[in-house]
Order: C-alpha cells, then structure tokens, then sequence
C-alpha cells in the first residue's frame, strides 16, 4: 500500500549500505582460491512444489528496480529518474546480475482520466510519456513496470485513479505501452472481494496478449498464498515495509512459515528491498539481503542508485547470494531452528547443494550453530562450505557453525562434495560470553579458535587487539601446533579500559593464522565488541532515566517517559494507559527491545504495560522481561481494550536485562506499547 504514514491513519505495515562489513570469524579471510560452488555428490533433487507455468512469467523471483522506498511521491520521481536507472543499471552490471525490471510505483499519472476514460501520464513528471519510458528501457535490454491500485483510486492522498471498474481497458493501455510488470494495490478497494478484484485483471491482462508479470499487492489481508497461484506471480504476504530493523524482522518472521507455497512463477512477496536508504547499518542491510535472498523473495531495489555508495553495489551485485534467491528450483528456505534470537534457514538448491543462513535477531553476537544433516544434506565424509559473502571455501566434518553479531547473518552454500579434501579447514572464531567491562577495572575474557574441518589446522596462533589506550594482556597460550577436529584453542584475556573512559560500545579484533594440511596459509577475522558499562545503582530505578546498552524499534526510536511517536526523538506523548497518564516509562513500538546491564547485581523488574490509549482500539501486542537467555515473565496478547497489565519479572543474578515486545502475531500495525512506571530493583 502506498499512502502517508501518520500516527492516525491505518497502516498495513510490517514494521534502507555499505559492504565493507564484519568478517564472520566462520571461515578465513584469505585461503585457498575456489570455485564459486563445488560439484555435488547428491541424491537426484526433488521437483517443486508445484510445476512451473506454461506462461514462462517469472520462473525466477522478478528482480529489478522500485522508486517508491527512495522517494515517495516527490518531485524528484520522473522520467529522469526512472531512466537513469536504466542506465545505472548498465553501467554499474546490476543488468549482468540478474536485474530486469525498472517499475513505476503510484504517482505517475494525472489524477483525472480523459474524456476517453483513459489514464494519463503526468506531463510534468513523464513529459515523454510512458511509452517512451518503454522504449528506451528496451533498448538497454531491460523491462518497464507500473502500477495501479484494484479500487477507485491509488493509495497516495492525492487520488490518482485505480483500475476498479476499468481493468480490460487499463490492461490494453499498459500492453499498448510496453509495460512488462504491474504491482497492483489494494486501496479503496469499496469492500469488492479480493480473489475476484485480482482475478479480474488478471483475465484482463491476459487479453492483451502481452506477457506481463503481474504482482498482487494486497498486503497479505486475504492469504493470497492460498489462492493466488493462477492468479498472479507473486503476492504480497505482509504489508509495506519501512528503512527499519523492526519492521525487516516483523515482516521476516511473517514470511518464513510460508514456504510451502512458493515455486517457479508464484513467489511469496515480503516487500521491496531497503537496502542503502540509511535507516538500518551495514550489518543490518546485509542480514535484510541475505534472508530476502534465502526466501527466494523478488529483490526490487528500493534506493536511488544515482546516490548509492560503491559499497551499496557491491552489495546488491553479490552474484553468489543472488544465486541463492534465483536457483531455479525454487524453494523458499525453512526454519531449521529458531531459538534464542538464533535462526538457521536452509534453501535446497537444484544442484543438491544447500545455502544456509545463520541469523542472529539479538542485540548482541551469539554463536549459532547446525548440521549438514540437520539441514537435508546426505551423509558424507566431509562437505565444502562455502562463504557467500567472503567469498571463501573451506571443509566441514559436517558442522555449520559460526559467532553472528549482533543482528547480522553468516550465508553460506553447503555441498556433499568428493573434493572437500582439497580446501583448508573451516576454523571457527568465538567468544565466550559477553565483554562487558568497567573502566579502570580488568575484565577477564576468554576466546576459542576451533577446528570445524575434517582435516587438522596446523601452527595456529591467535591474537586479541582493542582500541588506542585499551591495555589486552593473553593470560594463557596463543599458539597450537595442531587442531584436530572439533578441538579448540582456548585463550583467557585480561582486557583493561583506561579509567575514565565513557560508556558505550569499542571494537577489539580478534585474530586466528593457521595452515591446511597441504601447507596454504589461512588468516581468519572475527570483529568482536567491548561494552563500557557501569554498574546499575542500588535501590529502585526508574528505566526510562537510566543508560540502556541497546535498543531495537519498529517505528522510530524508543522513547524515555513518553509514548512512542513513529519518527524523530522526543515527538511521543504523555504515556497513557486506560485513562492513567504515567510521568516515567519507557514508550515502544513493536518489535522491540531494550537492553539494561544489571551486573548480577539486581532482583525486580516491575511495570504497568499495555498499548497506549493514543491508539484508541487499534494495536496488538505482548511484553516479555528475559534476564540474560531465560525469558522470566510475558503477558501474553494484550490489547487497547484491555486494562494496564501489572507485570512482575525476577531478574536475580542476570547480567543483561531484555525488554522486549512483539506484535501479538498480525503484524506490527499500531502497536504503541508502554512499560509505564517501569522499574529495576538493585
């Protein structure tokens, strides 16, 4: 849907980049050179789900180019624009990688027909019209997409004209100008059944006699999933997404339980790709890549790519992980397991081979680990495993293992391969537990380098490296001449801050070297992060007025004793809860959560919680405290109709408190969740 976000107006929402990112400390930094994938030993891999269609439309999830994400309905969307992404398209080989579609989204037309009943291209936006947008995306062998709304009118307030009632002669319009796409919409549908609507204009499209793709966009309300198949290509699973990490992650949860349904030329749609918009970090845009890719999820980028940074290219150009969304099989990755924040997802590739993702939805690094049998590969000797975005191949005795930072994703392509001999172990770096340290104070930490191959790392050593004036003292050995399979290197560390230094968080590097068996060397990164903390204050605090170590949101930040207002800092209200306004608390909107170090000093987290009044009976949500790993209180579904909750969590012995919210299950839509009066007891 395509219309203002405002806190009054219903939202169907689910909740933007630079490649120089985190080395995973999986596999080496450097190695022995390799093929992209190694040649499987496999059983014969299975037919999809549902055969391809006779059409040929979109057998591989549509990929390209939409500028709804990077400018709305500004002026600054245009002809200009539309063609310079053609061009970027080109120049920059996004069209090599697989890149095909350039679409319009709304605000193209005029917001009257003609005397005709036909649409017209806003002359000042398209002075050429649309046909020569065409045109000249055809000449640079790429392909023109548009889109219209299944009611009377478009999404955008300024009620551009929808196709309710108009669809054959829309369709023949769109034909008659080369229009290879349509993303339709679900606005001011006036209550028409939407399998009918869709339906509609699907039969419309295919009188024109032009194979255009045809994408249905009605935010998941009616599941699509289960009926749209022989309607349209692809469907919308969620509603828009935003430039969010909480609204990446909501829309994420949505979409994976509905692999079943997705197969060559009908794909579940999770929503455009905010990759390179500024509103999450570099880790955060690459874990939005790597699962959008896993997903088999259409990849439409959503940022302008005449200010994008190289960084953001290479990025969106990473063959290897588009080879994962394209694999013409067609699966979507499944859940393999999902605990703790810790997520594996395996996608079943043609070629027997298996990309996996480990996806760490916390706040801080974790090591998330599996199998090779554990995500459907045969048993095997060995397998390669290869790194999709360091790009590196290693062996595996048959472990997927690495340490994930905090809202970040390892990606790698798994393979029951007979040359796996011919690659150095995968060696995994790790910390054990969480580097939190006290300035002036000596932290003990502890590091591990373990062989996960099925061949020895030879003379291995290790080293740990913090900022200018950190002091970082080894207080066991370094060095090994030899790990064996499923062995480690364990190295104890004294880390020092000096005293004064501020709190926040500081960047130490540790670093493994090792050689294969067959004498290559192999340097290995894992950029680890120090947490300058200080202890919480004894007594009774207030958690809006004391310093938290992170938070997450889904609309603009978290708020200190006020609610949560959706976009800049400081624009929430007076928190209020069935009528009671409340001067401290903390103001949210799912998905969130809040971070506190407790030091293992604190007993009592308590709170009156519930979705704020502002919100009159929209909104949906449910409150958790977790103390370190264990979750030690939740409310279950709340709703605005619902009374204040008292909620009581013991947190004895915890060193990080959580706060968290999710969306009581449909979806992130209004959910402005208060922990008033919220207090930890020390």
């Amino acid at each position: 849907m395509r219309h203002p976000h405002t806190r009054t107006t219903r939202r169907r929402v689910v909740g933007a980049l630079t490649a120089g990112l985190l080395c995973t400390g999986l596999l080496g930094a450097t190695g022995h050179a390799a093929p992209a994938v190694a040649t499987p030993v496999t059983a014969p891999v299975t037919d999809p789900v549902t055969p391809a269609p006779a059409d040929g439309l979109a057998l591989t999830p549509p990929m390209g180019f939409n500028n709804w994400n990077s400018t709305h309905c500004r002026a600054d969307f245009n002809e200009a624009m539309v063609e310079g992404m053609a061009d970027l398209f080109v120049e920059k080989g996004l069209k090599d990688a697989g890149y095909q579609y350039v679409n319009l989204d709304d605000c193209w037309a005029l917001p009257s027909r003609d005397a005709n009943g036909k649409l017209v291209p806003d002359p000042v936006r398209f002075p050429h019209g649309v046909k020569a947008v065409a045109d000249y995306i055809h000449t640079k062998g790429l392909k023109l997409g548009i889109y219209t709304s299944a009611g009377t009118k478009t999404c955008n307030s300024a009620g551009f004209p929808g196709a309710l009632g108009h669809e054959y002669s829309d369709a023949q319009q769109f034909a008659d100008w080369g229009v290879d796409y349509l993303k339709y919409d679900n606005c001011n549908n006036q209550g028409v059944d939407a399998k009918q609507r869709y339906t509609t204009m699907r039969d419309a499209l295919k009188a024109t006699g032009r194979p255009i793709v045809y994408s249905i966009c009605e935010w998941g309300e009616n599941k699509p999933w289960q009926w749209a198949a022989d309607v349209g290509q692809l469907w919308r699973t969620t509603g828009d997404i935003s430039d969010s990490w909480g609204s990446m992650l909501s829309i994420l949860k949505q979409n994976l339980p509905l692999a079943q349904y997705a197969g060559p030329g009908h794909w579940n749609d999770p929503d455009m790709l905010e990759v390179g918009n500024g509103g999450m970090t570099d880790t955060e845009y690459r874990s939005h890549f790597s699962m959008w890719s896993v997903m088999a999820a259409p990849l439409l980028i959503g940022t302008d790519l005449r200010k994008a940074s190289p960084a953001t290219f290479d990025l969106l150009d990473n063959k290897e992980v588009i080879a994962v969304d394209q694999d013409p099989l067609g699966k979507q990755g499944t859940v393999v397991s999902s605990e703790g924040g810790r997520w594996v997802v395996a996608k079943e590739m043609r070629d027997g081979s298996r990309a996996v993702a480990l996806f760490n939805e916390s706040g801080t690094a974790q090591r998330i680990t599996t199998t090779a049998e554990a995500v459907g590969l045969p048993d095997a000797p060995a397998y390669t495993l290869r790194d999709l975005w360091q790009h590196r191949t290693h062996n595996t005795a048959g472990t997927v293992s690495a340490t994930v930072p905090a809202h970040g994703t390892v990606l790698v392509r798994v393979t029951a391969d007979r040359r796996w001999a011919a690659y150095p172990p995968a060696v995994e770096l790790g910390l054990d537990g969480t580097p939190f340290v006290e300035a002036g104070t000596p932290a003990a930490l502890t590091t591990t380098v373990t062989d996960l191959g099925r061949t020895p790392a030879l003379r291995v050593s290790v080293s740990l490296t913090g900022p200018t004036g950190w002091t970082v003292t080894p207080t066991s050995p370094t060095s090994a001449t030899t790990l064996a399979t499923g062995r480690s290197l364990r190295t104890g560390w004294t880390v020092t801050a000096p005293p004064g230094t501020p709190t926040g968080s500081y960047d130490l590097t540790l670093r493994a070297a090792y050689r294969s068996p067959f004498g290559a060397r192999v340097d290995s990164t894992l950029p680890l992060t120090a947490t300058v903390v200080v202890p919480p204050p004894s007594g009774t605090s207030y958690l809006g007025d004391l310093p938290w170590l992170s938070t997450t949101n889904g609309w603009g930040p978290v708020e200190r004793n006020t609610s949560n207002g959706e976009s800049a800092a400081g624009d929430g209200h007076p928190i209020t809860l069935g009528g009671v306004v409340y001067a401290k608390g903390l103001g949210v909107h799912a998905e969130s959560s809040v971070e506190y170090y407790a030091g293992k000093a604190c007993e009592t987290v308590t709170a009156d919680v519930g979705v704020d009044d502002e919100k009159g009976a929209k909104g949906t949500v449910a409150f958790e405290v977790w103390a370190d790993d264990t979750k030690v209180a939740s409310t279950g579904v709340l709703t605005n109709a619902m009374p204040a909750q008292p909620l009581t969590a013991d947190v004895t012995g915890a060193q990080v408190v959580r706060l968290v919210v999710t969306d009581g299950g449909d979806g992130i839509d209004s959910d402005h969740a208060d922990w008033a009066d919220a207090r930890l007891g020390c």
